[in-house]
């Protein structure tokens, strides 16, 4: 007699996790405004009227076909010596900065929404960590899917441009630095160095990775991250120091002064009253002149402007996203004196005998083309089928695999 339905057993069943990864590269040229009408309206680009960030699409955003890239924005703490009542949007910049810090750092013991730091601890008061100036890009889930993989998510800011004046409150200035420019140091790329394994867990949105200059040593333990990015929240946020940073190298500063906090400082002995800075011995006069023209345009701008002058000075951003791809196994068994009939009604002729049988002596003989699964109130879930006919007799035992794979 033929058999049609079979139970599974406990060992029959076992679920797999699979993690996809898809490389996503984002060149400087859409983000700083690829699509441009009457040589001035970037239409690829979205402003709102409330002014509170920019979106940045691959194609005219007015498009069925555009896909959203990343929102930018930018904001700064109260505690920040740019922060000031007179400047443009200063309520908004610092509750833009307090949202994304309550959203990523939390709150400290007290109920205080704690500031980002360089170095990943929120507990530590001392204010040469801390980044209160930010620049904010929030990826599209699109993009990242279920997280940025670790270790992957690289940064490259024309920070030479800056020094240059290329950034500007003028939100459809083009940028005018080229490759050649990284020779002179101009392209500061910032990545999360050890990501797979050094990331860090006190968030509350989850895992995520400090961003050092490419060429940083962090394996001394005196490098300070430039940024942090987070991989589940999609999230990267950088301090607008960088550029300031930029400006001490133009300046003569070695690089491991600059990025590594390091005590040696070119043409040390033209200065007098040098101190710690937040990156390293520093002139005092050098130190409080060069407040960048980001930092200067992130008080007197509009975040709008703001945020129009920064994507002029993104060179390239690259990461891999990760898909979590979880499966269920089903292991549909047959054994040697199982689904050796059919209940097909053409299974048998007339005379009700078997027509893949030539003699009665023969043995008996089915062929195995789809495996259904049903549920336990015999309603069918899912149905495998094969790629050819199976041949089924009493003397071979057939194992075939079902997965089910979900994705959200």
């Amino acid at each position: 007699m033929a058999s049609t339905f079979k139970n599974f057993l406990n060992n029959d069943i076992t679920s797999t996790r699979t993690l996809l990864h898809e490389a996503i590269p984002i060149t400087g040229s859409i983000v700083s405004g690829t699509y441009l009408e009457n040589a001035d309206v970037e239409t690829n680009i979205k402003n709102y009227s409330h002014g509170l960030f920019q979106s940045v699409y691959d194609y005219p955003y007015l498009s069925s076909s555009a896909n959203h890239i990343f929102d930018l924005t930018v904001g700064y703490s109260n505690n920040c010596p740019i922060s000031h009542s007179s400047g443009v949007q200063n309520t908004e910049k610092i509750n833009l900065y307090n949202q994304m810090a309550q959203m990523l750092v939390g709150h400290d013991i007290s109920g205080n929404v704690r500031e980002f730091d360089r170095d990943g601890d929120f507990t530590v008061k001392d204010r040469n960590t801390k980044m209160d100036s930010c620049i904010f890009m929030n990826f599209s889930r699109l993009l990242v899917k279920d997280e940025i993989k670790k270790g992957s998510f690289k940064l490259e800011l024309m920070t030479g441009s800056v020094k240059e004046g290329v950034v500007s409150a003028n939100s459809n200035t083009q940028r005018d630095a080229t490759p050649a420019d990284s020779a002179n140091g101009a392209i500061l790329t910032l990545q999360n160095h050890g990501g797979t394994t050094s990331y860090k867990v006190n968030s509350p949105a989850g895992e995520y990775g400090i961003l050092y200059s490419a060429s940083a040593d962090t394996s001394t333990g005196t490098t300070r991250g430039l940024g942090l990015v987070f991989y589940q929240a999609g999230i990267a946020v950088v301090t607008s120091s960088v550029y300031r940073a930029a400006a001490l190298y133009d300046a003569g500063f070695t690089e491991s002064t600059v990025f590594n906090g390091s005590t040696d400082v070119t043409n040390a002995g033209t200065y007098n009253g040098m101190r710690q800075g937040e990156f390293g011995m520093i002139p005092n006069s050098t130190l409080d002149a060069l407040t960048s023209s980001v930092e200067k345009m992130f008080a007197s701008a509009s975040i709008s402007a703001s945020c129009g002058g920064l994507r002029n000075t993104l060179y390239n951003v690259e990461f891999n996203n990760t898909t979590e791809l979880n499966s269920t196994i089903y292991f549909c068994r047959a054994g040697h004196n199982e689904y050796n009939y059919s209940s097909n009604p053409s299974y048998i002729d007339e005379n009700s005998q078997i027509r893949v049988k030539n003699t009665t002596l023969d043995t008996p003989v089915s062929y195995i083309t789809s495996i259904g699964l049903y549920s336990a109130d015999n309603e069918l879930l899912a149905v495998a089928k094969l790629s050819e006919p199976v041949k089924k007799t009493p003397e071979n035992w057939i194992t075939n695999q079902n997965i089910l794979s979900l994705t959200i």
